[in-house]
């Protein structure tokens, strides 16, 4: 226990009420009923934008900078056991913002948000931000996505691939991994793993097209269109241009 007067351990329960009565605070009604309908969700929305979020959020991060790591993800369950759609929003942005103190045991936690985030708008930053940044921490961890890249849940199928975006993005990462999920993948007739695959073809492109180039070309055939259109975004012309025939014909 602290000396009297000195700071108190932060409550859990307290501080995350003190977010949401933040976020309903910012909530547009207009904007609920339509984000709502877009995201075709069974959550409560309360209509703040994201940017909006992320500031809320970046205020606590400056009031508790020394949070620790139980504490976090006590405030993380108050947050995502509330079936509001920011709620659970400021829940993904916390993990993100502390994602340096996670452990690898967080994975477990991160795969059960995902199962039931059921919308990319919730599943894309866990994957890409909170799971991807684990997975590049504690390289050991990127055997559980060979589990996620077979599992019967789309969306954990989506995050397989999503977490290694972003060392991809910069020009280096694991694509022989990602290559081995693309391929068994690539017949998906979910559209969001269709995009997913397209998205880190793409993304990788950027640094390195004649990676994607290669990897792509014998497979066109078996592409969805929507995976070749975004991959090829970044390719040269002419590259860009053969794959796009290819996939024609």
């Amino acid at each position: 226990m602290g000396p009297p007067g000195g700071p108190q351990p932060l409550n859990p329960q307290v501080a995350a009420r003190h977010l949401a009565t933040a976020l309903e605070d910012l909530g547009e009604p207009t904007r609920s009923a339509q984000q709502k309908r877009y995201l075709k969700s069974d959550l409560t929305h309360l209509g703040v934008p994201v940017p909006a979020i992320r500031r809320v959020i970046a205020s606590f991060a400056r009031d508790h900078s020394d949070l620790d790591r139980s504490a976090l993800i006590a405030v993380v369950s108050e947050l995502w056991g509330a079936p509001v759609h920011e709620h659970r929003m400021a829940a993904v942005e916390l993990l993100d913002r502390y994602g340096s103190i996670l452990r690898p045991g967080d994975l477990r936690l991160v795969e059960r948000l995902i199962r039931e985030s059921k919308t990319w708008a919730l599943v894309d930053p866990l994957a890409i931000n909170v799971a991807g940044g684990l997975v590049e921490r504690f390289p050991h961890l990127a055997t559980r996505l060979d589990r996620w890249a077979a599992d019967p849940d789309d969306w954990i199928r989506r995050s397989a691939l999503l977490a290694l975006l972003v060392p991809l993005r910069r020009g280096a990462g694991d694509f022989e991994r990602f290559a081995r999920y693309a391929d068994a993948l690539l017949e998906e007739r979910a559209f969001f793993i269709r995009k997913a695959i397209g998205w880190v073809l793409r993304d990788t492109a950027k640094r390195r097209p004649d990676l994607v180039t290669r990897w792509l070309r014998p497979r066109v055939s078996r592409a969805s269109g929507v995976t070749v259109r975004e991959a090829v975004k970044y390719l040269p012309a002419r590259d860009r241009e053969a794959i796009l025939r290819a996939h024609r014909s």
